[in-house]
């Protein structure tokens, strides 16, 4: 039987170190509880909330700094369905459509993941494209893919 809720709004942060543009790496944070769930930051965009507010607000909340420069936002929409066992919270959606944005840390802004109560993340590495394709989740590889191939080609990457 096929589900007919619908897809809940995100934003998606593509998150460069502050030493772009000499030296290209990405900020890969591991989901707290899960040992082989690395990503980027994300998180729901809120009624009467713009994509840059809800970037901006998830930023903060889930590496606890939005001093970030935005360098670019991915054209579409990606959208995916959460896996069977995914909680159920999430739930009345199906899954969620992403706006990807990419951005870069500002110089001397500081990554506290353990900046709110209860923390998204339980660690972070700065890493290369290459490990960032071995290390990030599985359901994500694809669109990360996409979305880093779409900022190459547009030259910045």
């Amino acid at each position: 039987m096929k589900n007919n809720k619908g897809y809940r709004p995100n934003v998606a942060a593509i998150v460069l170190s502050s030493d772009y543009p000499e030296k290209c790496e990405f900020l890969l944070f591991r989901r707290r509880g899960q040992k082989r769930s690395w990503q980027f930051p994300q998180g729901g965009i809120d009624e009467g909330e713009t994509k840059i507010e809800a970037l901006l607000r998830e930023l903060d909340e889930e590496i606890g700094t939005n001093d970030v420069e935005i360098l670019g936002e991915y054209p579409d929409w990606i959208s995916y369905d959460f896996p069977p066992s995914s909680n159920e919270k999430r739930y009345p959606f199906r899954g969620q459509k992403q706006k990807y944005f990419l951005v870069r840390l500002k110089d001397n802004s500081k990554v506290d993941i353990d900046a709110f109560e209860e923390p998204e993340f339980d660690d972070y590495q700065c890493v290369t494209a290459d490990v960032l394709f071995k290390k990030a989740a599985f359901l994500k590889r694809r669109a990360y893919k996409r979305v880093i191939d779409y900022f190459t080609k547009k030259g910045l990457l």
